[in-house]
């Protein structure tokens, strides 16, 4: 999905700062297309786009603090709370009391969650193809590179992801 300034703005002239600020709307407009097809993807399994994230940290090490998943994902800590609570209505994970400190929940994968590894890992493998079918190893790298750096630009001061 390839989307113009100008067929979102209508007219350079209703929106003058997408001419100015072409690279944050390529950005804004691949993430917006990247998680569309995601979403496409995700469905199937009864997720929607991010939870897959929540599930991968949490099948890299089970019973996690909200606070701690708030950090290694590095987003807010009310968007958190909401995607626990979805995730644990449908069943992918439970909240229990930590036995060291009662006031904190941790968070751990039921059977349901861990049994989508197998799909969400290929969703990921579908996700990552259609994303870079285009593009050739050296673009691939080079494209990597330069998130990367925009990345640490947009970071810098931020408190450290996992």
């Amino acid at each position: 999905m390839h989307t113009e300034p100008e067929s979102l703005a209508g007219s350079d002239e209703s929106l003058p700062i997408l001419a100015e600020a072409t690279v944050s709307f390529a950005v804004f407009s691949l993430a917006r297309s990247h998680r569309v097809v995601a979403a496409e993807l995700l469905s199937p399994l009864g997720l929607h786009p991010s939870q897959e994230i929540l599930l991968m940290r949490l099948w890299q090490h089970d019973g996690q603090s909200q606070k701690d998943l708030t950090r290694c994902l590095g987003i807010d800590q009310s968007t958190v709370a909401r995607t626990v609570q979805r995730m644990e209505s449908g069943g992918l994970v439970s909240r229990l009391a930590s036995v060291t400190d009662g006031r904190v929940s941790l968070v751990y994968l039921t059977d349901r969650g861990r049994a989508l590894r197998e799909g969400v890992t290929e969703a990921w493998k579908s996700l990552e193809q259609r994303t870079i079918g285009a593009l050739t190893p050296a673009e691939q790298e080079h494209f990597i590179a330069l998130a990367h750096k925009m990345q640490s630009a947009l970071d810098a001061g931020a408190d450290p992801q996992c």
